[in-house]
Order: structure tokens, then sequence, then C-alpha cells
């Protein structure tokens, strides 16, 4: 029988090491930063049993359990946050069984939600870092948490999980340091960044931008570019889920007439729906660290990123891994073509691979919603 985890809290990594900085694909390198993470199970001996989870764009190190409180974020932690965001697949007896497994997630580099990042304070100034936060890549994100498995002990993990940009990272790991890990498991995810993710993409890159109280990323001692923020999460919400759910979940949202900037009255539940979408995201994330992430997914290359010649010597140096992709027939995002071309690449370089596609109505948001999907299939991979 399944049971939650209960109340768990977050832990800090702070990395201080000015002979070994962390260097970073393009803005230089950083010899001091903090992680914030969380850990589900215990380790065994060895430290072999452990699972990296990798969150999605907006997600935090809080994958399962209760966490009511994580100090120092300026009123982010809301209520939305209390409940972890994989807590249907993270516990004893659920498909990352914490009776097995230690489960470990980590808030990204240039995060908001404990590790270091645009809205954190930079030691040496005493001031936000801002936009001043250096830029970076996705294997920049890898990297920093190969510091924190290293701090740990952890030589290799059983395996990596990631969904969404998650996925990125989940490839990033495999390709770059191959030895760190066994199995992957990358869930509604690609190899590229689609022409369709860059359009979307910099649509809400503009909308942040052209907000007048951004103010070119220096905003923290005055209005917040909330508006910009709020329009770009709606302009990616509509990717997360099928139009058959977003009708759903919008017939119950009561439908304020009251414009909103302008003249305009709004007369549909899904306008309503879309607008709270906005507002209620704005309470807690920043819009800083929102751009840092759209930028590492605009210029995510992982080719160059992991330094190989090509994509099929990318992915030879994985042979010796196992890999479960998972599709989503209903994922706008990361449509099954996506993934169909990662298998593809995998098997030319004869990587073991099972591919699972999952039908559910839900979208893109499926791989949160619905763990029963999921489970049994990771279940048997994990059990290798």
């Amino acid at each position: 029988m399944s049971r939650n985890l209960g109340t768990v809290q977050t832990r800090f990594f702070d990395f201080n090491d000015r002979k070994h900085p962390l260097s970073l694909r393009v803005g230089g390198e950083l010899d001091r930063f903090t992680l914030a993470y969380e850990m589900y199970g215990r380790m065994n001996r060895d430290k072999s049993n452990v699972i990296l989870l990798f969150h999605a764009m907006t997600g935090s190190q809080h994958a399962a359990g209760h966490n009511p409180r994580v100090p120092g974020l300026d009123g982010r932690w809301t209520s939305e946050m209390h409940e972890g965001w994989w807590d249907g697949f993270i516990g004893p007896g659920k498909a990352l069984d914490t009776r097995q497994f230690c489960v470990l997630c980590v808030n990204y580099l240039g995060g908001c939600y404990g590790s270091t990042g645009p809205a954190s304070v930079n030691p040496r100034t005493r001031r936000r870092w801002g936009p001043s936060f250096p830029v970076l890549r996705m294997s920049d994100i890898v990297d920093s948490q190969i510091r924190l498995l290293d701090a740990l002990g952890v030589n290799q993990l059983h395996a990596a999980i990631g969904a969404s940009i998650g996925g990125y990272l989940c490839l990033s790991l495999a390709t770059r340091h191959p030895e760190r890990v066994r199995i992957l498991v990358p869930i509604g995810t690609g190899v590229e960044t689609t022409i369709y993710n860059r359009i979307i993409n910099f649509e809400q890159v503009t909308a942040i931008e052209g907000d007048p109280h951004f103010q070119a990323g220096d905003y923290y001692q005055g209005a917040r570019p909330d508006t910009g923020l709020a329009l770009a999460r709606r302009i990616a919400h509509k990717t997360f889920v099928s139009l058959d759910m977003l009708r759903e979940r919008a017939r119950g949202e009561i439908v304020s007439h009251k414009p909103p900037h302008g003249w305009y009255e709004m007369n549909h539940p899904v306008e309503s729906y879309m607008l709270h979408q906005g507002e209620k995201f704005v309470k807690r994330f920043d819009a800083n660290v929102y751009l840092r992430i759209l930028d590492a997914w605009q210029w995510f290359d992982l080719v160059a990123e992991a330094g190989a010649p090509d994509v099929h010597a990318l992915f030879e140096r994985c042979r010796h891994q196992e890999f479960l992709v998972f599709s989503i027939d209903s994922d706008l995002s990361f449509p099954p073509a996506e993934q169909g071309k990662l298998v593809h690449l995998l098997k030319r370089a004869h990587v073991p691979v099972m591919w699972i596609t999952v039908h559910s109505d839900k979208g893109h948001d499926a791989f949160l919603l619905e763990p029963r999907l999921f489970s049994p299939h990771l279940q048997q991979a994990l059990a290798r």
C-alpha cells in the first residue's frame, strides 16, 4: 500500500572553491553558489541507489511530501508550492520507491527557490544579482549538480529522470558525464529546440522585456514586471494542456467582466482561467529567472555542449546505459515525433532503449497528473 512521505525539508549545498570554480559555458566562472535540494529515502552503503530527478522549467526541488516553508524566498513559496510536484510518483510503494531508492531533486542553478540565481544576493556586492547574473546553459546546470553529487559521495547514479526541459538536462548528463549514470528516463522532451519552441519562447521573452517595470532586469528596488511575466506564463500555459483539457479546466471558472487592462470585457471562462493562471504565477516566480531559463532553452545544443564532433559520436558514449523514453500522445510542447528522433539516434548508436507512448487527454502536463500511466513502466525500468 502506498504511503505519503509527510513533512519534508529543503536542504542547502554551499559550494565555495576558488581553486576549482564552476566553469560556465558562456558566463565565466562561479566559485561560490548555493543549490537547494531535497532527498527522499536513504542512500545505501555504497550510494548506488540514488535517482536524480530534474524538474521542469518553473518547478522546484520540492518533488514529494509536504513542505510548508523554505526560508529567504521573499514570499515566492506560496501555498501552491507546499505539496510536492511529483508526490504521486515518490514514496514507499510508489514508482520511485523510497524503501529501495534515494531520490534527489535539486532546484536549478539560476533558479529562485533557494538556489543561487538572479533574485539572490551577490555576496560580493551585497545587492541582488539581477541582470548581472552570469549567462547559463543547460550544461552549466548539470555540472553544478555534479558538484553536489561529488559532495554527497555519489559516484554513479542508479538513474536520472527528467521531463520537459528536465529531459534536456537528463540527456546532457547522459552525454557529458556518461560514467555517472546507468539508467536514463527522458519524458516528453527532445534533442533540440524546435521552431515551435523558439516562437513560443520568443513571445515570452518579448512579453517580459516589454513590461515598463522590467527596467532591463534591474527592478528589485521598485515595482516588478508582473504584467509581462503573467503574459509570458499565459503564452506558455496553452502549450502545457490539450485544448480539450483547457476547455474542461476553464468550464468552472468564474468569468470576471471587469477589463484587466483596458476596454475589453472578458466573455468566456477560458479567458478568466488564463488570466488567473498568470496572476497566480507571478506570486511564486521571478522574471529574471524566467528569462535565464528561456535563454538556456533557446541556445540548447546537445552536441556542442557535450563537446562531441557529431550527434552519432555523442550517443555512442551512452552504449553502457539503458534508456526508457516516454511520449505523451496529446503533447503540444514536445510531440511524439521529437521523442522519435531521440529513439532513432539512440538505436543508431546501439544504445539499449525502450519507447513508451502514454495515451492521455491532458497534454504535456500528463507527466505531472497521471502517475498510473507511467508508474508500471518506471518500476520495471528501475528494477534493473
